[in-house]
């Protein structure tokens, strides 16, 4: 195996076992006695806890978003890809509780401050193509010319919400729910 390969490896494990363990016992320790990475790997690769749990928050947020640049995509039109966004989030949080978890709460579980330019960097390209999308319907005007950061609230923060209730047991959420209820109520939102 070439020391890349065993490199690539090694990062995986790290970030595999940390996503594991989040929320519990989330620490240096916890997290190299569990995967059987030493600290010093650890320390290589990330540099400290912060920056494994950057690197986690940068590769789970990584997935949510290509989810739902491949929902808006794949949509006939503004309001199919409206809805389904709505429903790739939810799906997303379905599948992998554990990343949407991550994705709510990693920013307040250890300072991702430090690092809040790399991990920008690492979402700007998929950001920039789901803004393109919306872009491209707002200049057509099948969506309202709204701000981006408004925009976002909008298609977003509903979502966000159901998400993070769900996550944290609240009773009377139910995603399957919010997937029926929620996708026409955020078009409405957007629609010209």
């Amino acid at each position: 195996m070439t020391p890349h390969r065993r490199g690539a490896e090694t990062i995986t494990k790290l970030l595999d076992t940390a996503l594991e363990i989040h929320p519990g016992d989330f620490t240096l320790r916890a997290v190299t006695e569990r995967s059987g990475v030493s600290m010093g790997s650890l320390y290589h690769h990330f540099g400290s806890l912060e920056g494994l749990a950057a690197a986690l928050y940068s590769r789970c947020m990584a997935e949510l978003l290509d989810a739902l640049i491949a929902a808006v995509e794949s949509a006939a039109d503004a309001r199919d890809g409206v809805c389904r966004a709505v429903r790739a989030y939810l799906g997303f949080t379905g599948d992998h509780p554990d990343k949407a978890r991550f994705i709510h709460a990693g920013p307040y579980a250890v300072d991702l401050g430090p690092h809040a330019e790399r991990i920008a960097a690492g979402k700007a390209e998929r950001l920039a193509r789901l803004n393109d999308w919306i872009g491209r319907h707002m200049a057509a005007g099948t969506v309202a010319p709204l701000p981006p950061a408004q925009v976002e609230m909008l298609l977003i923060g509903p979502v966000a919400e159901v998400t993070r209730r769900w996550l944290a047991g609240a009773p009377g959420i139910d995603l399957a729910e919010a997937a029926r209820v929620l996708p026409d109520r955020v078009w409405r939102s957007l629609s010209p």
